[in-house]
């Protein structure tokens, strides 16, 4: 006791840190167990790869016609370098940045866009992968169409929260040291996070539960969301990694759903 305050349990520090050590470990199994499912069922790999191909093509063109305009962006967006003797490496970075940035955002919306566009493909493999782990006799049934709009919907949530975060860090890219080192992880953990989101938004729908609840959740066992959403943004950010592992993905995120975040009550 120091001052009349009795010092902290240590087990009430430790604990919560293994458990977080922990969940971040289950995290990323269950992003491999998710690639294992689909290497022992190549017919849902294959049938998964069909959106994720779809809008990949479409990231594809949008990404190439940033990546030839970053430098025309980089000077419309820097009008206060114009007599700046060293105009053209500072634009030149701020084109990087740009680029860098709109890479990001595709892979943060890759997900959410592949999953409204395959939305039936999904929906059938998430709750393959749950049948064969013991099915879900509860589970929710929704209309595509009502499905549908309720997967879009959710996206544009996701994004106005994604861009609260992303923004200010594309600002802090700017600053020396820090935007070399900080910003790069902390980057990484809100776009793991949110790719967590969107990825687990099918099997926790399935459960009948809605977005508020969802984000919840998520927030309450950040180190398995996060060690399953960082792990998979950074192999998103490999090019055609997104198309190939996106099916994985899915199924892991069932995993992830069905023996971490809500477990089935023991027998």
């Amino acid at each position: 006791m120091i001052g009349g305050a009795s010092l902290p349990d240590m087990n009430d520090i430790v604990r919560p840190a293994r458990r977080e050590a922990g969940g971040l470990l289950t995290g990323v199994g269950c992003a491999f167990r998710g690639l294992g499912w689909v290497a022992r069922h190549p017919r849902w790999w294959l049938f998964g790869l069909i959106p994720a191909l779809i809008a990949f093509v479409l990231y594809a063109f949008a990404l190439v016609w940033l990546g030839t305009h970053a430098g025309g962006l980089a000077e419309w967006a820097t009008p206060f370098a114009d007599d700046w003797g060293w105009r053209d490496a500072f634009r030149t970075l701020v084109g990087i940045l740009i680029f860098v940035a709109g890479l990001a955002l595709a892979v943060l919306t890759y997900a959410a866009v592949t999953l409204a566009i395959g939305e039936p493909f999904y929906e059938k493999l998430s709750e393959k992968v749950e049948e064969d782990l013991g099915g879900l006799p509860d589970a929710v049934e929704m209309p595509f169409w009502r499905s549908l709009g309720r997967s879009i919907r959710d996206s544009i949530v996701t994004l106005y929260y994604v861009l609260l975060f992303t923004i200010p860090l594309f600002v802090l890219g700017f600053v020396p040291v820090i935007g070399q080192t900080v910003v790069p992880v902390l980057g990484a953990i809100v776009s793991g996070f949110f790719l967590s989101v969107e990825l687990t938004a099918l099997p926790l729908e399935r459960r009948g539960i809605a977005r508020k609840e969802r984000f919840a959740l998520l927030r309450g066992d950040k180190g398995a969301t996060l060690g399953f959403g960082v792990l998979l943004f950074l192999a998103f950010m490999v090019p055609l990694v997104a198309v190939v592992l996106m099916p994985a993905a899915v199924a892991g995120a069932a995993i992830l759903v069905r023996e971490r975040l809500l477990p089935p009550p023991a027998a």
